[in-house]
């Protein structure tokens, strides 16, 4: 099956490191949420695209595990792995690795459902996600 991935740079702004030039905790949701959206660009799986389909699609689990420290004035990659599932869910895996040596900082794990605009939980594949899945999940 064809890995469904995308991998984006970006930078530790001052505003996101502590007194001990470490990244704030609270930041990693953020670039996770960055390669969520290049990830939909890339695959037409964006929020708007989902909102355009009668859908919402929030995040009912989100996962850090830090290994090294990101620090101010270094310039990480974040990729983002999409996990197939049968389930009507969106699974992502993430790395993120430091450019200047590509080691492995932190990595997380995400899991998104899909609820329609009056905020029913769906049960099953919305039929555009079960069409982007054989569009996009070839052998």
């Amino acid at each position: 099956m064809t890995e469904l991935s995308e991998e984006i740079e970006f930078d530790i702004r001052f505003s996101e490191v502590d007194s001990m030039n470490v990244t704030w905790h609270g930041s990693y949701p953020l670039y996770f949420e960055d390669a969520r959206e290049a990830f939909g660009r890339k695959y037409d799986l964006g929020y708007l695209k989902m909102f355009g389909e009668g859908y919402y699609a929030p995040l009912v689990d989100l996962e850090f595990h830090y290994k090294k420290p990101l620090v101010y004035g270094m310039k990480p990659k974040i990729k983002i792995i999409y996990r197939p599932t049968d389930s009507a869910k969106i699974v992502f895996d993430y790395e993120i690795r430091n450019t200047a040596d590509d080691c492995l900082m932190a990595t997380g794990h995400s899991v998104q459902v899909f609820m329609d605009k009056n905020y029913q939980l769906q049960w099953l594949n919305p039929p555009f996600y079960e069409e982007w899945k054989k569009k996009n999940l070839t052998d």
